[in-house]
């Protein structure tokens, strides 16, 4: 008596699949049909249904493990793997997830924006998923080819177009309103800091022995040197005796004090060279007024006589 050998059986696109219990490749042949609804006369080939492996060789099919799944195929069908989609919380029915060859390959020949309208003929809402460059996709193909893809008439499409533009104006003003946000708040904190500076080096000012301090490689007091690489006009900070000093080490010795590049340093020494010449005009303009409103020591001999000589008339009449 032949051995009964217990196998499933499934059609092409695996939506149908059965159990059998059969001796043969034949008559799994035989059967496989009869469940699957074949013609009892036309010719179909096994495979198994994991790889693909076309199974002829009757000792090859004993030699196989029980409860095998094979596949029958008829003459233009062909095996394909499994093809499973996530939609993210649980897997659909078997239906559902599995996808023939041809339907695969024909999806990725598609459009892009052809794509998106088959996603959005089975489940409108899927537009609060896409991103801004589906939507502009959408938005940029033509409402004549758009409408019969979503199945809308051109003016529901025209509509959705423009709703969809809308989206993204909004997403890019939201957009820019943040950036001029973080603007404003780098803009506010760099001149938080600019006005940390000051009151900390006039905190400086306050502590005599730090003011005191003079660099012994420099010569400059350690004050004078915090205040020359501030940020905010350092020559109008000093003293003109300091810039007098700056003016006179000059620029190759204040590289070296200040640690800077040629360029940076030459132009805090012509800014203290101008603010020098400025209180020096300033000084020299004081002095020549003082001379001009002040008499000499002759013409204030003579205002002294002449004052005395209108008050000896009064003196006699008395």
């Amino acid at each position: 008596m032949t051995e009964l050998k217990s196998c499933k059986v499934c059609n092409f696109t695996r939506q149908k699949s059965y159990g059998l219990v059969v001796p043969s490749l034949e008559e799994l042949k035989t059967k496989g049909c009869e469940f699957l609804g074949f013609s009892s006369d036309s010719p179909v080939s096994v495979v198994l249904e994991d790889d693909g492996t076309i199974v002829q060789d009757e000792a090859y099919f004993l030699c196989l493990p029980l409860n095998t799944k094979f596949m029958l195929l008829h003459e233009n069908e062909t095996w394909s793997p499994v093809c499973r989609i996530d939609g993210g919380t649980a897997w659909m029915t078997r239906e559902s997830v599995v996808l023939e060859s041809d339907a695969v390959d024909s999806s990725s020949r598609m459009e892009p924006w052809l794509i998106l309208a088959q996603q959005l003929k089975q489940d409108l809402a899927s537009l609060i998923l896409m991103s801004e460059e589906d939507l502009q996709t959408l938005v940029d193909t033509p409402c004549s080819e758009l409408a019969p893809a979503l199945g809308f008439q051109e003016k529901k499409a025209k509509n959705l177009q423009e709703t969809l533009q809308r989206v993204l104006d909004r997403r890019e003003e939201e957009r820019q309103s943040k950036e001029l946000l973080q603007l404003y708040l780098k803009a506010v904190e760099r001149g938080d800091r600019q006005q940390a500076e000051p009151s900390q080096e006039g905190a400086g000012d306050m502590d005599e022995i730090d003011a005191m301090e003079v660099d012994s490689a420099s010569g400059f007091m350690t004050r004078t040197l915090m205040v020359l690489k501030g940020k905010t006009s350092p020559e109008t900070r000093v003293s003109t005796e300091e810039l007098q000093m700056v003016v006179t080490k000059g620029g190759a010795i204040m590289e070296q004090v200040l640690g800077w590049n040629p360029e940076r340093t030459s132009g805090l020494l012509q800014a203290c060279e101008a603010e020098l010449a400025k209180r020096l005009q300033q000084v020299q303009a004081m002095r020549s007024l003082s001379s001009h409103t002040q008499p000499d020591s002759g013409q204030q001999l003579e205002m002294e006589r002449a004052k005395d000589s209108q008050d000896m008339p009064a003196e006699n009449s008395k």
